[in-house]
């Protein structure tokens, strides 16, 4: 093995470590990454987990300070908000022009997809996270493709959010990732039975479902967080 391929290990090792710490929670929202720290954690130079770090950022799970100073990101209730709405919007409509121009080869991609996520559902491990997570990620990216749309992938890419999405995605109860399920079955079965209308509805219902859980998290977190305000006057009283 070459010093260009060993390099290349050694910063996507380091990128999945530190991308999997900060989606398990391991890595608090707002806590400050050094490349020392997690050179010495890692047991890895700090050439890789620069890079990694880089493909972090670009992804939205870390945001770059003053200097060189990083931070694992945070997520602002009406950003998420707004994010989850601009999703909505653009994947209904990604769907849609799905419907109208997906091959055979596309649905047969996402009936694989769906089965691999199904074989993981509920997840119980680390790794049918990750799996469950990249699974997820690349349904949405090849009905995104198949609607065939370039205008309309540049416009996703501004609004998908990865790092809020993957972040968020251990909120959800068994129930709703079986829910979940069930919507992606049913776009197959709209795609694939070339029902723009169909396919539009089912897939602004996802994104709806999905919203509702996030908003309900987030109220649950600032109610707690005002409670922990609150709770050293109330014990003064």
């Amino acid at each position: 093995m070459n010093d260009a391929s060993q390099r290349m290990n050694a910063a996507e090792l380091a990128y999945r470590t530190i991308r999997a710490r900060i989606v398990s929670g391991e890595l608090a929202e707002g806590e400050r990454l050094t490349e020392k720290r997690l050179s010495k954690d890692l047991s890895l130079s700090r050439t890789p987990i620069r890079e990694a770090i880089g493909r972090l950022v670009l992804e939205g799970l870390v945001e770059r300070q003053s200097g060189y100073t990083t931070k694992v990101a945070s997520f602002p209730e009406d950003e998420v908000e707004q994010i989850f709405e601009l999703r909505r919007l653009l994947e209904a409509y990604s769907a849609r022009r799905a419907a109208l121009n997906a091959s055979n080869e596309d649905i047969a991609m996402l009936r694989d997809i769906h089965a691999t996520m199904r074989a993981h559902t509920p997840p119980r491990t680390e790794e049918e996270y990750q799996v469950l997570t990249e699974a997820n990620e690349q349904f949405h990216r090849v009905i995104l493709q198949a609607a065939g749309a370039p205008r309309l992938t540049a416009l996703m890419t501004l609004a998908f959010d990865v790092g809020m999405v993957v972040r968020t995605y251990r909120i959800f109860s068994d129930k709703d990732l079986q829910r979940s399920l069930q919507h992606h079955a049913e776009l197959i079965d709209a795609l694939e039975a070339h029902a723009p209308d169909w396919a539009e509805n089912v897939m602004s219902a996802h994104m709806l479902a999905g919203a509702a859980k996030v908003n309900d998290w987030l109220e649950a977190k600032s109610a707690a967080a005002r409670d922990l305000i609150q709770s050293p006057i109330s014990g003064a009283e």
